[in-house]
């Protein structure tokens, strides 16, 4: 089936991700920072299903560290068919608050590390069969959300990069982006905070990760004409944003 690389890939969205292709049939290039120990555990999972997985582990807010992720990848893997970059930092800031430093960081992570990666990838992409990059964006990237200036700015960055590399990597190379709505609350959400956001949701509910998979391994099996997209996934959240 061929190799996929997922960045973020230990927890929540990417191990959804991670594990959906695996079940599909492709091998797993697996990068974390912060939850190695449940990406061990989910490589041993899928080394289960026969799949080859290699980790990685590299902070993305360190441009050194992106530059020799990016080297490792593509030498240890000269053809990639599917590269998902899922990795992000989500803060809730005053915009009053913001500092320099948060601000870097938050672009850093959301969406220079998407974009140095890919072109470090890009030998490896083009040596793939029907090569797909997915972004993990957010319906925030498109709708102004408050208290998320810095976080929906990058995001922003992340869908106008989707369209740039649809149109300069065709026709080998497809680019598109999957905007989650609330596919996983964060984990200092309370009960109260749940249910406001679910009274918000057309379909009344949240989604879940699984539904976020489901649509990367579509874009990367069923959907060779489909690229420059946003994909929400988000029960109708946006369409009334």
């Amino acid at each position: 089936m061929g190799t996929a690389f997922i960045t973020g890939a230990g927890v929540r969205i990417g191990g959804a991700v991670a594990r959906a292709l695996g079940h599909a049939g492709y091998d797993l290039a697996l990068a974390a920072n912060r939850s190695v120990g449940p990406l061990e555990a989910l490589a041993d999972e899928l080394r289960a299903l026969g799949r080859d997985v290699t980790l990685y582990s590299a902070d993305l807010s360190d441009p050194d560290a992106v530059d020799a992720l990016g080297a490792k990848v593509r030498q240890a893997h000269p053809a990639l068919d599917v590269v998902v970059h899922n990795a992000a930092l989500y803060e809730r800031t005053d915009f009053a608050s913001i500092t320099r430093a948060a601000y870097r960081r938050m672009l850093a992570v959301n969406l220079d590390a998407p974009f140095f990666l890919t072109q470090a990838l890009l030998p490896s992409l083009r040596a793939g069969k029907e090569p797909v990059v997915v972004h993990i964006t957010d319906i925030g990237g498109e709708r102004a959300v408050s208290h998320y200036a810095h976080y929906s700015v990058s995001k922003a960055g992340l869908v106008m990069l989707t369209r740039a590399l649809a149109v300069e990597l065709a026709p080998h190379v497809r680019v598109n982006a999957i905007a989650p709505g609330v596919a996983a609350f964060p984990d200092d959400f309370d009960e109260a905070t749940r249910e406001a956001l679910r009274q918000r949701i057309p379909m009344g509910r949240e989604g879940s990760v699984e539904d976020i998979a489901r649509t990367v391994v579509f874009l990367a099996r069923e959907a060779p004409y489909l690229t420059g997209q946003v994909i929400a996934v988000d029960g109708g959240r946006s369409a009334q944003l």
